[in-house]
């Protein structure tokens, strides 16, 4: 393993965890997780197999231990490398057939949207308060959070590609 990738990687997860922290809850202690942009990111940069289930593990361990939500810890912990994989697909199908710099928020909205519905499925299943209540905190905390992790991504990633492009050594011929 590359240790750039991975101090690159731990680099976002602490940044996300940092986010994840200070973002207040907004109902029922269910808060919009910013991690998850972070993480979105590092599979952006580092998209392998290996990077992308490293990232996904410790993402979902730092925000099961940051998390204000109830069952939220193992929800996390499910929900993480779920979305990590799903994220991973859709981004190497629409590699090529995309700009980067439109399907990173693109794919950022559609893998928060995803990993709100896992996350919300695995919570409310074990405080058993599935009838009803999905739709009202996916919409009240989910929706809200797509937005944010999209602009977010939609800010940051063309910052981190330049500089990613600029440390990269100078090669000669």
């Amino acid at each position: 393993m590359n240790t750039k990738a991975l101090v690159t990687l731990s680099l976002l997860v602490g940044v996300g965890a940092v986010l994840h922290t200070v973002v207040p809850p907004i109902i029922f202690g269910v808060k919009p997780d910013m991690l998850l942009s972070m993480m979105f990111l590092g599979i952006l940069l580092f998209p392998t197999l290996k990077y992308v289930a490293i990232v996904a593990i410790v993402t979902g361990i730092v925000s099961a231990l940051t998390t204000t939500a109830p069952g939220g810890q193992i929800a996390n912990l499910i929900d993480k490398p779920i979305t990590a994989v799903i994220f991973l697909l859709l981004y190497l199908l629409l590699k090529n057939r995309l700009n980067n710099s439109i399907s990173a928020p693109l794919l950022t909205a559609v893998g928060t949207m995803i990993s709100g519905a896992i996350f919300l499925s695995v919570a409310l299943f074990i405080i058993g308060l599935m009838d009803g209540s999905f739709l009202a905190l996916f919409g009240l905390a989910v929706l809200p959070a797509a937005l944010l992790n999209t602009i977010i991504m939609a800010v940051v990633f063309p910052i981190v590609q330049r500089i990613i492009k600029r440390s990269q050594p100078l090669v000669s011929t």
